[in-house]
């Protein structure tokens, strides 16, 4: 058997997953923040909320796991490309644990016990913020992986960190749009209504 092939196979197979989910999720809450549609925001987040614990944290660390042992036993820790892979996961896993996680849980106690108020929905507001930065730079990772740049591929590195700008200001755009009242959802905010969603949210969380 060909240990290589197969820990590299479990590390791009839990990669694919974590990504494409999570991707996945955040389309979802865009679309329905750009429609103004509450329920559809809410029920990705909640979503979010339940699966970042149950599934996307679980693989993330597989994910990683299985790099560090394709690293350790054959590839080694010396490449740009390697550092620079442990760097951008250093960072979305950062993004995760300071920033959705508690931010979702911020969200959930709000719902709770006021209903969707524009407070709740302007903390929706700063995951989707978050997420757009966090999925560039998770852009980078794979772009990284894949292409293995050196030190000498400026061009490729360079338009790396052009995406992880681009990622950056459309997070910080969007919390703008947010914080001025411009945002779609914030028109359709509902105090009471969605209080037994909220419960439901505070639970999972």
């Amino acid at each position: 058997m060909d240990w290589y092939a197969l820990v590299k196979f479990l590390h791009i197979a839990c990669a694919v997953v974590w990504l494409g989910g999570g991707f996945t999720l955040m389309l979802l809450a865009v679309r329905a923040d750009r429609a103004g549609n509450v329920d559809s925001m809410l029920q990705a987040m909640r979503a979010t909320g339940e699966l970042g614990n149950r599934l996307f944290a679980p693989l993330s660390l597989l994910t990683l796991a299985f790099g560090l042992i394709l690293c350790g036993v054959w590839v080694g820790f010396s490449d740009l490309w390697v550092v620079i892979g442990l760097a951008g996961y250093a960072v979305t896993f950062s993004v995760g644990m300071l920033v959705f996680k508690p931010t979702a849980d911020r969200t959930a106690r709000i719902i709770a016990r006021d209903g969707v108020t524009p407070a709740a929905l302007a903390q929706g507001q700063r995951i989707l913020s978050a997420a757009r930065f966090d999925y560039s730079v998770m852009l980078v990772i794979v772009a990284d992986m894949v292409l293995k740049p050196t030190r000498e591929d400026g061009f490729v590195l360079g338009a790396m960190a052009l995406v992880l700008l681009g990622g950056a200001a459309l997070a910080l755009c969007h919390l703008a749009d947010g914080a001025t009242g411009r945002s779609n959802l914030a028109s359709h905010a509902r105090r009471p209504r969605e209080v037994a969603l909220g419960n439901a949210m505070s639970r999972t969380a």
